[in-house]
């Protein structure tokens, strides 16, 4: 079980992280339209585009990033910060340190990273078997 005061230390960490994750964000929303007045020629265009592209994804990964900043919260107030989501084992201090966030422990991740892996590279497919129903003519 962990400390109150390492769990305080990721409280404090967490409501950090949030706070300057939407202050961040706020300021994207901002500078988020594009400007008629940059917009001078193809190049210009395509470039703000790219821009833009970039600004959305960071957008995206800030926005999963609070998700699992308030999850962290939440587990704090109940107790259940640092354990292992899977297996209910704690996480090792060390693996919280570099990763707040991790809901698995290491054994747990890296078993979860094989099966994605084994799911990737084609050895086993999600589709259960539709391959063989897909022919073509």
């Amino acid at each position: 079980m962990m400390k109150i005061e390492q769990a305080m230390k990721f409280k404090k960490l967490f409501e950090n992280q949030k706070a300057a994750l939407l202050y961040s964000h706020t300021l994207l929303n901002e500078d988020f339209n594009l400007k008629t007045e940059e917009l001078a020629d193809e190049v210009d265009l395509s470039s703000a585009e790219a821009e833009q592209g970039m600004k959305l994804r960071l957008r995206n990964r800030e926005a999963l990033l609070l998700k699992k900043i308030d999850a962290a919260l939440e587990k704090i107030q109940a107790g259940t910060f640092g354990v292992c989501e899977c297996c209910e084992e704690n996480i090792e201090f060390s693996r919280l340190e570099v990763r707040p966030t991790a809901s698995l422990c290491l054994t747990c991740k890296e078993q979860e990273e094989m099966r994605e892996t084994r799911s990737a590279d084609g050895r086993r497919s999600k589709s259960s078997g539709l391959k063989n129903h897909l022919r073509i003519a």
